[in-house]
């Protein structure tokens, strides 16, 4: 599985482009589930049936894009200016490499002035996307020929393990690896017959306000939703609050977002299993696709588990792969746990 997470997080699939890699996400579902789909809006959709028609169908959920830049203008002199596409510091951008989607991928580089030619003034304040510019190394009139206005733009940067333990480095770890949680949670149910139909939202559009899980869940309508993200992970400079360390398992939501008895379910799981996990207290919006769950329709009832990940929105996003793990592993016990009187009391 940490090589599927490497190929994820190496691909493109910006928030609104995310039909690049939707193929990838198709062809890695299907031999976990009965059927798969992609619909008007770009949402990949897997279902495993239970043989019942008139059983209650349960949801697991994680969105698929990531941020990135798209094209705003070609210069006379051939860079192309931009626009972020979801949330980017635009402190990461200078020096950055990306690839821009056009009639075929074009690399190019984020330039920034040399600190010779910078003012002590320059050197003390962030620079701004709307003073930056990709370098091609073309001219206007050879950059027209591949390049459009509204072009994708991804970041180059290649997922790397690092040498000790399960550490895994790349971008756009928010939210493939939750995507891989979502497959290790399928395989582990091989084999268990569950009394509801499930249904593997991989969503579109997350970091451009939880567009695809609206939609998403909307037309699935499920009784009940289990959704995976990233929350913070700990860093040198961070607080001790809200914060967790790699390597210390999934992370259960509480709070008015989550269903009590779901995250009841939930730990009672991973502790008879004995699963890694923390809790983390959400006094509102998590700021996640559980948020736009959990009030589609007439209302879910609704889990958020979360991978601990150092870095969040940059290019060097961090996290152990043991908590991926973890939380695929959580899925699974939750859903065999969902069943009955317990199950009846969350719908």
């Amino acid at each position: 599985m940490i090589e599927i997470l490497k190929q994820l997080s190496d691909a493109g699939g910006i928030s609104g482009f995310e039909f690049v890699l939707a193929p990838k996400v198709e062809e890695l579902l299907r031999p976990y589930c009965d059927e798969v789909t992609r619909d008007q809006c770009g949402n990949v959709i897997g279902w495993v049936h239970c043989g019942e028609t008139d059983a209650p169908t349960v949801m697991i959920e994680s969105h698929m894009d990531g941020i990135g830049l798209m094209v705003k203008n070609i210069t006379d002199r051939g860079f192309l200016t931009f626009v972020p596409i979801g949330g980017i510091d635009p402190r990461i951008l200078p020096a950055s490499e990306v690839v821009v989607y056009g009639k075929k991928e074009l690399f190019g580089v984020i330039g920034a002035k040399p600190p010779h030619l910078q003012s002590q003034e320059d050197a003390k304040k962030a620079p701004k996307i709307s003073d930056m510019a990709i370098d091609v190394g073309m001219s206007a009139e050879e950059v027209k020929q591949i390049v459009s206005v509204g072009d994708m733009v991804y970041f180059k940067t290649e997922a790397v393990s690092l040498p000790c333990g399960k550490g895994f480095s790349g971008k756009y770890l928010d939210d493939r690896a939750g995507i891989v949680s979502l497959l290790i949670c399928l395989e582990r149910l091989k084999g268990h017959k569950l009394p509801f139909h499930l249904a593997v939202l991989c969503a579109v559009q997350e970091e451009v306000g939880l567009r695809g899980a609206k939609m998403g869940a909307h037309s699935i309508f499920p009784s009940a939703a289990l959704v995976v993200d990233v929350c913070h992970g700990n860093t040198p400079d961070s607080g001790a609050e809200s914060v967790f360390a790699p390597g210390s398992g999934t992370v259960l939501s509480l709070g008015p977002n989550i269903h009590p008895k779901m995250a009841e379910i939930a730990k009672r799981a991973a502790e008879e299993k004995g699963i890694q996990f923390s809790l983390d207290v959400d006094g509102g919006n998590t700021g996640t696709d559980a948020w736009a769950v959990q009030v589609a329709r007439t209302g879910i009832a609704t889990l958020l588990l979360s991978i601990p990940l150092r870095y969040m929105h940059t290019t060097v996003e961090t996290l152990s792969f043991d908590d991926v793990t973890a939380t695929g592993d959580l899925l699974a016990e939750t859903l065999i746990h969902l069943n009955g009187e317990e199950f009846s009391s969350c719908i």
